[in-house]
């Protein structure tokens, strides 16, 4: 088959675009360069960003179409160019001082009572904050607040329409819970989940804060991967138990986010489930799950132990009746968490005294 330029716009007006749908042609992906040399072809295709989620499955999809089009035996050659106005973007988040994410090597281990525990504490202490619920597979955070009836609306702001978040014990909240019926499962691929993440982040009025914390899924995930991406994280607070188990998952999330190709602060361990405490004796202390795994740790990778909240009956009922436990500065692990976030905001700005901001990570692979 003879080839000739309206042949393969023709082949590529069937590859769309998983973010919206559309084609790649009439989003004017197709640059004014197509080369055709007896059997071989050869054009570029301009994308926003050299980090697009997309561009690898889009010029696959590109070279199957022009195969499938116009015969196998067809040479295909497919470039990357990015759009200027890439560089030109605005900073995202750019009010906000302190982006901090909330991680934990495995589930748990209390992650998502700490950081909104972290959150109030923080606010209580007159900082404006910021709390993303980024466990899109199991949000939490609107029940914690007790929140759930809650739907964010849109405001166009300078001219953008953005989610406003919902305001509660002092604190800005958003989470995916908000926009799914309660008890639906979330059925999405990674790259739903991960543009879901960025929507919530770019695409939110968060305003000014002080510190916006992100409670991030157990482990690691595509979430991880497209929050470095999207944000210089300031840096990043680990969540643990004390049983060996859980602080073998531990160290391996320091470890992702001290890669030197992510390059995440670590501003702390905090050990959750520290010890038991019965209401009726508020001095005894009774090691369930093992006593000072965190500090141990903490000790041997040079990190700071930021807090240790003890286990008392008040937390798990606070959690489940909408109200943090830090909102009771006189309880002891209200206090616990108190001390956590100063520990915190001292952590934070001896990194920011002492260290360049965090870049976001850039993938530059465009085979």
């Amino acid at each position: 088959m003879t080839l000739y330029p309206n042949l393969i716009k023709e082949a590529l007006s069937s590859v769309r675009y998983p973010g919206t749908g559309k084609d790649i042609i009439s989003m004017d992906m197709l640059e004014d360069d197509i080369r055709i040399n007896g059997n071989s072809v050869s054009f570029s295709l301009i994308f926003d960003k050299s980090t697009d989620p997309f561009m690898k499955s889009i010029m696959k999809s590109a070279e199957a179409a022009i195969r499938q089009k116009a015969g196998d035996e067809v040479q295909v050659t497919v470039n990357v160019k990015t759009r200027q106005k890439a560089v030109e973007e605005k900073p995202v988040l750019k009010g906000v001082r302190n982006t901090i994410a909330i991680a934990s090597g495995k589930g748990g281990v209390g992650k998502s009572t700490v950081a909104a525990n972290l959150a109030v504490a923080l606010a209580q202490q007159g900082y404006e904050v910021g709390l993303l619920d980024a466990d899109i597979f199991g949000p939490s955070q609107p029940k914690m607040f007790q929140v759930e009836d809650a739907r964010p609306y849109a405001e166009n702001i300078d001219g953008r329409d953005l989610i406003v978040p919902v305001s509660q014990y002092g604190v800005k909240l958003l989470s995916i819970g908000f926009f799914v019926e309660p008890g639906q499962a979330v059925l999405w691929r990674g790259a739903m989940a991960s543009n879901a993440l960025k929507q919530l982040i770019e695409e939110a009025d968060w305003g000014n804060l002080d510190y916006f914390l992100i409670d991030l899924p157990p482990g690691t995930s595509d979430i991880h991967l497209t929050l470095v991406q999207t944000l210089g994280l300031t840096g990043a607070v680990v969540v643990s138990t004390p049983q060996e188990v859980a602080l073998a998952d531990a160290r391996k999330g320091i470890d992702m986010f001290r890669n030197p190709k992510v390059g995440v602060p670590v501003l702390g361990l905090i050990e959750n489930m520290a010890w038991f405490t019965p209401d009726e004796l508020p001095d005894k202390r009774y090691y369930l799950f093992g006593k000072e795994g965190c500090k141990r740790l903490a000790q041997e990778l040079s990190v700071p132990l930021l807090g240790q909240i003890p286990i008392v009956q008040g937390i798990c009922e606070s959690g489940d009746n909408g109200k943090p436990v830090a909102l009771d500065c006189d309880s002891i692990t209200g206090r616990a968490f108190k001390e956590a976030a100063k520990a915190l905001v001292e952590s934070t700005s001896k990194r920011n005294a002492d260290m360049p901001a965090t870049q976001a990570v850039k993938t530059t692979d465009n085979n």
